[in-house]
């Protein structure tokens, strides 16, 4: 078992669903902060990986970071929370979309064996 694909699986995972909670219950500032904070986390594990769709990886984590933080500064700050929900919908979808990436490239590395 290859535990640095487990830790980086597990954090983008929790990334997701953390999103996923925020969007649920969109009153909880705490719940964004922890869904940037693991997605944060995500992104650096993916610096430097080089498999097949690393670069398409990172840059959806690049994306769902660049909605997270300016909505935590709306929730958070500016207590705007319809723009704080808007921009969490976005990160949401860049993390649903790393993870097609993510389950793409394991079956194309299932492939090779």
């Amino acid at each position: 078992m290859d535990w640095g694909k487990v830790i980086y699986i597990f954090f983008s995972l929790m990334s997701l669903t953390s999103i996923a909670g925020y969007l649920y219950d969109s009153t909880s500032s705490v719940l964004l902060f922890t869904a940037l904070c693991l997605n944060l986390i995500s992104t650096i594990l993916k610096i430097g990986v080089k498999n097949l769709l690393a670069a398409e990886l990172f840059a959806a984590s690049l994306v769902a970071d660049l909605h997270l933080i300016p909505a935590a500064y709306y929730e958070i700050v500016l207590h705007n929370s319809h723009i704080a929900l808007a921009l969490s919908i976005g990160a949401f979808i860049a993390n649903i979309v790393a993870f097609v990436f993510a389950s793409i490239e394991l079956a194309k590395t299932r492939e090779e064996f």
